[in-house]
């Protein structure tokens, strides 16, 4: 182990919005996403029953996903297919169906809670959490800048009107997704009813701890401009083993399997069906076949 110099390379965005119903999430994503392609493609995986079409006649041309089951396997490989297609912003609207939609994480952990014996939900977090994190991983790794919305849980409280008189006012809490989950972005802000985007965490300094009233282009700018650095260099692919090698590898110690159900097993995917991996997915799957390979050993 050694240390060297801290380099600063050219990045791609991860920001998150999170908001009530009503506060341009999708709108504002939009907005953001085409200032931060600058003429290049921009996809939306749309979760949201086409909510983001509705602004296909406002802004440049963007494509659309929409995922009918929200299982975050799905989400990771929607994902995959942008960057294979050469998209260079991606927006998932919304994150938070991947927690708490038909098929997401609440309903798996669910789902394998009734399937125990015990009963226990303990363990079942435990089968299910590797599901988020390679979700988290697709995003913070992607070639693309993303963005993504959350929902949050709404809330009333009642204010004085510009009459003077009390009114309920609908105001956003948690996002609907794991807790701490804005410790993945780099810019995470909350969106009022307003409009209004307030920035509760970012590593550009220039927006750190602003409130922006009806978010412009001109954030995209500020974002484009922090995002610039040292060329970033390209990471060497001869050195990670090839879906040929990981399945000898996983023929050695499981003879018995099909090669789909050790990756079910050791990847958590319990809908792959044969195809190609990617090479991130080979390099882990080769680690954890070695550490069984090192288990069975000992």
């Amino acid at each position: 182990m050694a240390y060297k110099k801290a380099t600063k390379f050219t990045s791609k965005l991860r920001m998150a919005l999170a908001g009530p119903s009503g506060s341009g999430k999708t709108f504002t994503a939009l907005l953001l996403a085409h200032g931060l392609a600058d003429g290049k493609r921009v996809a939306v995986i749309d979760t949201e029953r086409g909510s983001a079409s509705k602004y296909a006649d406002i802004f440049p041309e963007f494509d659309v996903t929409e995922l009918d089951s929200f299982h975050p396997n799905n989400y990771v490989a929607a994902i995959r297919e942008a960057e294979e297609t050469g998209y260079a912003v991606l927006i998932i609207d919304s994150l938070s169906h991947a927690w708490n939609g038909p098929g997401g994480l609440l309903e798996i952990v669910e789902q394998i809670t009734k399937r125990n014996q015990n009963k226990s939900s303990f363990n079942a977090w435990g089968e299910a959490t590797p599901l988020q994190n390679r979700l988290i991983d697709a995003i913070t790794r992607s070639k693309m800048h993303i963005i993504c919305t959350m929902r949050t849980k709404t809330e009333y409280v009642i204010e004085q009107n510009e009459r003077g008189r009390s009114a309920p006012r609908k105001v956003g809490t948690a996002p609907v997704q794991r807790a701490d989950v804005e410790y993945e972005f780099d810019v995470y802000v909350d969106m009022d009813i307003d409009n209004t985007m307030i920035v509760q965490k970012s590593r550009c300094p220039a927006l750190s701890g602003q409130i922006i009233s009806k978010p412009s282009a001109s954030v995209a700018e500020t974002l484009l401009t922090w995002l610039q650095g040292v060329p970033a260099p390209e990471p060497d692919l001869s050195s990670y083993p090839t879906q040929s090698q990981v399945e000898q590898e996983a023929k050695v110690i499981h003879p018995t399997h099909p090669f789909p159900k050790v990756v079910a097993h050791y990847l958590k995917r319990p809908d792959y069906a044969g195809e190609e991996l990617m090479p991130d997915d080979c390099l882990l799957l080769s680690k954890r076949l070695a550490e069984k390979r090192a288990e069975k050993a000992a």
